[in-house]
């Protein structure tokens, strides 16, 4: 078996400063490495969850990692306590929202963001039916 000490989703996108910008004001990310060009690594601190953006066509990378990703049907889950918070957050800094506040009948509600590398960002707060 092999023994997993954490798990980040590592996304190939040419934005890597703007993510960082996106991440850290909506988020609270902190950079924990940032080079131009090459790679930005982010953990929240609160939550420990991790986001990892790889520059495209960095020499560095095999083949299968030079290709920017295709943003559909890829989608970031974060869990947060208040999901209509977080929504009526998202309103008042007029962030690209790209689904509207709901309340699922299977015990979610949830709205959709995108960063600025068009990336799906499913904020869910799960509750009990």
């Amino acid at each position: 078996m092999i023994e997993i000490q954490a798990m980040f989703p590592m996304m190939v996108t040419p934005k890597l400063h703007a993510i960082q910008d996106y991440y850290h004001s909506v988020f609270g990310f902190n950079t924990v490495f940032y080079q131009e060009g090459f790679y930005l690594h982010l953990v929240q601190p609160s939550s420990g969850v991790q986001l990892g953006f790889l520059h495209p066509n960095h020499p560095s990378q095999p083949d299968f990692l030079q290709s920017q990703m295709e943003q559909d049907g890829y989608v970031i889950t974060l869990e947060v306590e208040d999901a209509r918070a977080a929504y009526t957050y998202a309103q008042t800094q007029e962030l690209d929202i790209s689904l509207h506040y709901k309340e699922e009948q299977w015990g979610q509600r949830h709205f959709i963001l995108q960063d600025p590398a068009g990336i799906k960002i499913d904020v869910v707060e799960h509750f009990q039916i």
